[in-house]
């Protein structure tokens, strides 16, 4: 019996193990925290790599060996999210949820928690293993000793001056954030510090970094929640410089339907993105108001056949095929009339229960099918605020099984047609990539699997 050949070195190699990769990727990160000198430690993260679930194993380690710790995240949701994850993680551990003094300042589902104690002042917090608030709450807070450690959740969502006003309550930090989604703050006039050491508009990791290179930096190389039919893409498009890929292979996930395909476009993109993870339902060529009449239509159509279809999706999390129901299914726009204008006709068709929301406001969540209108469809020119680059990354990176997209033909010689204009100013940090050139990646391959449809 002849053995088998040994691989050359130029032949193909096995790909490492996902999960050996991300848990190598903690390993350093926590080791850094808890161990390093450096007053800071940065981790840039992928769409679905487990930010959170690194934020709450770092509290945790911290609070296990005896530092406790300040939680700042962005938003009041986040921070009852931690807060949750945390208590569900070890019960027994003290934790201090810092709110406001609303009316309605807290989820509900803390006063269920024996471990968790509210307050709206830091001082009956004091001594406990684990406090969460928001970076505007931080901000009023005074302490006569800082905090040993901080942990700083959705980082990149921070402005600098933001951080500025809280660094004095803390010795050192751990910052965690995803450096291609959308800052959740408009910059308006801000050429008036472009180029400044200080600029508060800048987020508060650029900063941060600016006046401190030497500082460890780390990334999370693994998305849970992208398929593999979708991480290249999104990895290729806006994550150029550091690349990651998905936590399971091709295969691994499915989507299938019980109701045969009618031959319509909808359908017919359906199954496209049900085989490949992606489709462009592609109207005709049209400059349209913003809130395009027949995108809005097409994109109604597509979410009720996808729930009228029966769908159903087998993933790594279970054998045994889970319904594709309402709750699973998100509309991403880049307006907010547009996004109102889905939801009244998808109320017209019967149909309830589907997030339909802007980019901005699906940041951070997880769908296993999202249906995007292109933030260039059926537009004249090219402005800076649709080629964002973080406002498209958000809606191309939502889903678990597959993306549809609805566009109106032309973006292409739209995009070649308005080159960027924006002025070069001195000491500013180029963003890469910008818009133009992600647009055109995502387009590019979105091509591949087009439906043209005239409705």
């Amino acid at each position: 019996m002849t053995a088998p050949a040994r691989p050359t070195e130029a032949g193909p190699r096995p790909a490492p193990d996902p999960g050996a990769a991300a848990a190598r990727a903690t390993a350093a990160i926590l080791r850094d925290t808890l161990h390093g000198t450096d007053r800071g430690v940065v981790v840039d993260s992928p769409p679905g790599a487990g930010k959170s679930t690194l934020v709450v194993r770092a509290a945790l380690e911290l609070a296990a060996a005896g530092r406790p710790l300040m939680v700042v995240a962005q938003t009041n949701a986040q921070v009852d999210d931690l807060v949750l994850r945390l208590a569900e993680k070890e019960p027994g551990l003290p934790v201090g949820r810092l709110h406001s003094s609303d009316a309605d300042p807290y989820d509900k589902a803390l006063d269920g928690l024996a471990n968790v104690r509210k307050s709206a002042k830091a001082a009956d917090l004091a001594g406990l293993d684990v406090v969460v608030s928001t970076a505007a709450k931080w901000a009023h807070v005074k302490v006569d000793e800082p905090w040993r450690h901080a942990i700083v959740d959705e980082a990149y969502q921070m402005r600098s001056d933001a951080l500025l006003a809280v660094a004095g309550l803390f010795e050192r930090a751990l910052f965690v954030g995803d450096p291609g989604q959308l800052d959740p703050f408009t910059i308006v006039g801000g050429e008036q510090w472009a180029g400044l050491s200080y600029d508060p508009s800048a987020s508060a990791v650029t900063t941060l970094l600016a006046h401190n290179p030497e500082l460890p930096q780390h990334r999370l190389p693994v998305s849970w929640r992208l398929p593999a039919s979708a991480a290249p893409l999104v990895s290729d498009a806006f994550y150029p410089y550091t690349p990651f890929r998905s936590g399971t292979a091709a295969g691994d996930r499915r989507l299938a339907f019980a109701v045969p395909s009618d031959g319509s476009g909808p359908d017919r993109v359906i199954d496209e993105a049900a085989a490949s993870g992606w489709g462009l339902l592609e109207l005709p060529a049209r400059h349209t108001p913003r809130t395009d009449p027949e995108a809005v239509r097409a994109l109604a159509a597509v979410v009720r056949r996808l729930l009228e279809r029966g769908g159903a999706a087998t993933s790594e999390r279970s054998a045994d095929p889970a319904p594709l129901t309402a709750d699973r299914i998100a509309v991403g726009t880049a307006h907010r009339d547009q996004a109102a204008a889905v939801r009244a006709e998808l109320v017209r068709l019967g149909v309830t229960d589907v997030t339909v929301d802007t980019a901005n406001r699906l940041q951070g969540r997880e769908f296993d099918v999202t249906v995007v209108l292109h933030p260039l469809s059926g537009r004249p020119d090219a402005t800076a605020f649709h080629l964002e680059t973080g406002r498209l990354c958000v809606l191309a990176s939502r889903h678990r099984h597959a993306c549809v997209v609805v566009c109106r033909a032309g973006v292409t010689e739209l995009l070649d047609d308005h080159p960027s204009t924006e002025p070069v100013q001195l000491g500013v940090t180029v963003k890469f990539p910008d818009g133009w050139e992600a647009n055109h990646a995502v387009l590019a391959r979105l091509h591949e699997h087009r439906v043209p449809w005239r409705p």
